[in-house]
Formats: structure tokens, C-alpha cells, sequence
């Protein structure tokens, strides 16, 4: 019960001081809300199978606990056949939240995506509609994806960064 009053009193006193005094207070210059955001970075080479020309997300910047539409414009330099895979490398600071291999066209065709395999040299538009949980913790997450051909050439490189940022950021 004494903690409890001395803390009571503590902070009236301070809250009392502050009031008082307003000369005295020093601003928190790094202290900063900051929004949720997110950056994509095109790794790969020109002679890549597939040639990423944009990557853009709905809403901007994503929600936790909405849904998400990912829309992908790519330029297919070579027929991507059964077997083509991905590895895809999810982290949080320098912890592993996730680092697997996919195949792609199963994938696509788990998801209902609007192109399935074999997909054809052309211009492609890809979009995909995901709920993103509303538990995410709001984290920096780093996610790495390593495109192969079947012939285990590359196919594409990207590097996105999410920050779902708390509400408030003491560092810049």
C-alpha cells in the first residue's frame, strides 16, 4: 500500500511541476509516430527468365486485419514450366519466421490465381487478394524470394521490407 501511495504521489508531483513549470520541459525530438510501410526492390538480372516491372500493394500502406491485394506486372522472357519453385526467406531482426521452397504452379493453382502453368513469354499482370490477420504483430519483416526455373536457372529476384510500425518509434 506504501508503493503504491509514493508512486501516486510521485507522479502527481511530477504532473504538478510540469504544469507549473512548462519552461523546464525538454522536447523529445526523436520521439515520432510513424506510418505503416512497405518497399519492394527488384534483385534480379536481365537475363532472368522473368522481368519484374512493378509490384503494387491495396491498400497502400497495407492493413493489419484488412484485406490486401498484391498486383504484380512481369515480364516473362521464357515459358515457366511445372516445377519452377521459389525460395522464399521471411525474418524478423535476424529471427527465421519462415524459409521454404514452393512451387509455384501448385501454388497458383492452390490459390485460384488468375494464370496457372505453363505461363507463356508476354506481359503479365498478376493479382491476388490475401487477409492479412488482424494478430500480426506489429514488426519489421523482411521477406527474401529467390525465383527458379525447372532447370534451376534464375527466374526472378525480390526483396520487400513491411514495417507495421507500433504506435510509437524512439529512433530513427
Amino acid at each position: 500500500m506504501l508503493r503504491r501511495s509514493l508512486a501516486i504521489v510521485l507522479f502527481a508531483s511530477l504532473a504538478a511541476l510540469a504544469t507549473a513549470l512548462p519552461e523546464l520541459q525538454l522536447p523529445l525530438g526523436n520521439v515520432r509516430t510513424a506510418p505503416d510501410s512497405w518497399e519492394y526492390t527488384d534483385c534480379g538480372e536481365e537475363s532472368d527468365a522473368v522481368q519484374i516491372r512493378s509490384i503494387t500493394v491495396s491498400p497502400d500502406p497495407p492493413k493489419i486485419g484488412s484485406d490486401l491485394t498484391v498486383t504484380i506486372v512481369a515480364d516473362v522472357k521464357e515459358t515457366i514450366e511445372e516445377g519452377a519453385t521459389a525460395d522464399v526467406l521471411v525474418k524478423v531482426g535476424r529471427i527465421k519466421l519462415l524459409e521454404q521452397t514452393f512451387d509455384l504452379c501448385e501454388e497458383a493453382r492452390k490459390a485460384n490465381a488468375s494464370i496457372s502453368c505453363p505461363v507463356e513469354p508476354g506481359l503479365h499482370t498478376i493479382e491476388q487478394t490475401v487477409t492479412l490477420p488482424k494478430e500480426v504483430p506489429k514488426l519489421k519483416y523482411v521477406i527474401s524470394v529467390r525465383g527458379f526455373t525447372v532447370e534451376e536457372d534464375s527466374m526472378a529476384c525480390v526483396d520487400l521490407t513491411v514495417q507495421f510500425r507500433p504506435f510509437f518509434q524512439f529512433w530513427e
